[in-house]
């Protein structure tokens, strides 16, 4: 796991309550990391004779390497036990994918995982997300250790969930850290699945994970817009020798399988166009980063200045959406009021079932069917307009009478 999960993992916990047991050791020890196809065939031997679903994470080397590929991966399966698979060794997991066959898999922040995983050759076909789940139970923490320990008393250390987990050989202590990730995700998914049950969000829970077999990471338009500070920049030249430059700091990146950020940081790259150096001499003297690649950072900025203008990107990337709310006011006061009862009556119900109301309906989906709503307001035609978004059923059941109501009801 990653150390984007690990922030929302300190649980809160007033004076009275028990300390948590801290979880420090894997049931059946620390496993041996299997990194040969023989290894492997004897995993998937033994994950196909346990029973049950399958707990599954995997490690990556965020902000180390290129790419979000997994460098280790780890599964446990009720008499099947813990097996830790290096992914270097061992790259084809599709005898592990055909042993798990059609049991469940359970996760934590799948969006996170599910990529990974699939370039290695394991897919789910059914599947149940842990972090989504406490999203949809209300607890006021998502993060791993957090749910354990709610659910479990148990504290889940977290300290090697930045790690490069490429390193090789792995310590014994990411180790068993890795082996203690998924040690306790079937107790966990069976005490959650008892209270979605409670709650009456089953059958919620059931349609998001569905969903989530289909999910693939989007693509992003213009990735080089992300560049931290690029709010500095406007104009059409100067966008192009930023994007030119964090094209090249992408090559240079996947050439050296590094994370980009570690060739240099955002702030050198636009360091670079801001001084849009003709030679290596203009470069700026005070980064020494840049001299590695001194003549890659010259020919973009030189490649970036000789577009022709209709080559330039524009100052900002246009898209096919509504535009962003805060401006709804002024462009159509009557959908600005709608979005903001239709907010409210969501809100509503999010409050009254406990979850986040981002969960009940994201916003760009309600965005777009407020601003461009179907000619017949009816619940019915609300209900195919979100469902052609991607709203789950659950969801527009939910959504589309408040958007009848704040289509129906005149502004106050």
């Amino acid at each position: 796991m990653t150390d984007d999960r690990a922030l929302t993992d300190e649980p809160d916990r007033s004076a009275d309550d028990p300390a948590p047991i801290p979880l420090t050791e894997p049931v059946d020890g620390i496993p041996d990391v299997v990194d040969t196809e023989h290894g492997l065939d004897a995993a998937a031997a033994a994950i196909s004779a346990g029973v049950g679903p399958v707990g599954l994470d995997a490690e990556r080397a965020s902000g180390y390497r290129y790419g979000q590929r997994a460098y280790l991966v780890q599964l446990r399966r009720e008499g099947a036990g813990t097996w830790l698979i290096d992914p270097m060794g061992c790259p084809d997991l599709a005898p592990v994918n055909e042993a798990i066959g059609a049991a469940e898999w359970i996760l934590h922040a799948a969006t996170q995982d599910l990529a990974c995983l699939a370039e290695v050759g394991l897919r789910p076909k059914a599947l149940f997300d842990t972090e989504l789940a406490a999203r949809l139970l209300g607890l006021p923490r998502v993060g791993l250790a957090a749910v354990v320990e709610h659910y479990l008393g148990l504290a889940l250390a977290k300290e090697h969930s930045a790690a490069d987990w490429s390193r090789r050989p792995l310590p014994e202590p990411w180790l068993r850290y890795a082996a203690l990730d998924v040690e306790v995700l079937v107790d966990l998914r069976n005490l959650m699945g008892v209270d979605l049950a409670a709650q009456g969000k089953a059958e919620w829970a059931r349609q998001e994970f569905e969903a989530l077999l289909a999910w693939a990471p989007t693509t992003r338009i213009d990735p080089w817009r992300r560049t931290a500070g690029l709010h500095r920049f406007r104009a059409p030249r100067d966008l192009a020798v930023v994007r030119e430059l964090w094209w090249e700091r992408e090559r240079i990146a996947r050439d050296r399988d590094v994370s980009p950020t570690r060739v240099v940081p955002d702030a050198a790259l636009l360091a670079v166009a801001e001084a849009r150096p003709r030679d290596l001499e203009e470069l700026p003297q005070t980064l020494k980063a840049l001299a590695r690649n001194g003549r890659q950072w010259v020919a973009a900025v030189d490649r970036a200045m000789s577009l022709p203008p209709d080559q330039l990107p524009p100052s900002s990337r246009p898209h096919d959406g509504p535009p962003p709310a805060r401006a709804w006011r002024e462009k159509n006061p009557e959908a600005a009021d709608r979005l903001l009862a239709v907010r409210a009556l969501i809100g509503e119900f999010a409050a009254a079932h406990t979850v986040p109301i981002e969960n009940v309906c994201s916003p760009d989906p309600l965005r777009r069917v407020v601003w461009q709503p179907p000619a017949d307001t009816s619940v019915e035609s609300f209900t195919e307009a979100l469902l052609a978004l991607g709203v789950r059923r659950w969801q527009a059941v939910i959504v589309a009478p408040a958007l009848h109501k704040a289509f129906v009801t005149p502004p106050a």
